[in-house]
């Protein structure tokens, strides 16, 4: 796995995490993920409180003065994800990909869309089609 320093924090590759979050875009044909345009990271030693992931998006700005297409990062803080249950990793992954926008712009969909119940149904809807 890749690893990067960025002041304390250090930043992998999660393999495990992309492999689930793959797997529950395509139990809940969520086709307007591009799953080769969404990386999942695992980071360790970040000070913030109360987070167990991230979603980072790429400006247009960037994207246009890139050339490239837009581009999703979900960063899952190893602290706080790693110890969840495997229903609570699926619903932190499903509250995450929520944040993405239909459009796959780069932007960021925010929390008056990704709330609790709305991240509950999808989870509900994954167990369903994954009779868990």
């Amino acid at each position: 796995m890749a690893k990067r320093k960025s002041g304390g924090i250090r930043y992998e590759i999660a393999d495990d995490i992309q492999a689930r979050f793959a797997d529950i875009v395509r139990t809940l044909n969520l086709r307007h993920i591009d799953l080769d345009r969404v990386v999942c990271v695992r980071s360790c030693g970040s000070s913030a409180r109360r987070v167990i992931a991230r979603c980072h998006g790429m400006s247009k700005v960037l994207q246009i003065a890139m050339r490239i297409k837009p581009f999703y990062v979900l960063e899952f803080i190893s602290e706080r994800f790693d110890g969840l249950t495997e229903q609570d990793r699926d619903e932190t992954i499903i509250h995450e990909l929520m944040h993405i926008p239909k459009n796959f712009g780069g932007g960021f969909r925010f929390h008056d869309h990704v709330t609790a119940r709305n991240v509950k149904e999808m989870l509900e809807r994954y167990r369903a089609a994954k009779k868990l």
